[in-house]
């Protein structure tokens, strides 16, 4: 595969520049296995709508098609589950969350990464976060029946913004 440069300039970002060096979705790290992909969650409903109105120009179109997005403010609604499962980015940046070459946080970085973009540290810092989901996993196993949606819809919406599929669980 050819490398390619993306430069992205949106509400966040002015003149970031970073490489695709891996083809779109493959060559993952083995201990990364995302159920979703981003089309798939924009389409599902994920961040209220909000996460990335402003960003469509950086990434393949297709993933916007269908994409439940709010271009004004979050819309609980929106989301598959229908409400806002997450922390303002404000409690992000608090807690060390965010990489300044992703001030979005996980979601952008995932984008991202399966865009094609391989940064080795921050990758397997954003893999070990993904992987410590898993925790709410563990929950709705313990607590819901199989196929019960409606159980623990917090945790369900939160695990969809990681790439975890609960509607299977």
């Amino acid at each position: 595969m050819k490398s390619r440069i993306i430069v992205v300039n949106d509400r966040m970002q002015q003149g970031y520049r970073y490489r695709l060096t891996e083809p779109l979705g493959r060559n993952f790290d083995p201990d990364f296995a995302p159920e979703l992909t981003p089309k798939e969650m924009l389409r599902l409903g994920v961040f209220g709508g909000k996460y990335m109105t402003d960003a469509t120009a950086e990434f393949p179109r297709d993933w916007f098609v269908g994409a439940k997005l709010s271009p004004q403010r979050r819309d609980p609604a929106l989301n598959y589950f229908g409400i806002l499962a997450g922390q303002p980015l404000s409690v992000w940046r608090a807690k060390g969350w965010i990489w300044p070459d992703d001030p979005r946080g996980w979601f952008q970085w995932y984008c991202r990464y399966y865009f094609g973009r391989r940064v080795p540290e921050e990758d397997r810092r954003q893999i070990g976060r993904w992987q410590a989901m898993r925790r709410h996993i563990r929950q709705i196993q313990r607590h819901c029946e199989p196929g019960d949606l409606h159980c623990r819809p917090r945790q369900r919406q939160a695990l969809l913004q990681w790439a975890y599929d609960s509607r299977r669980m």
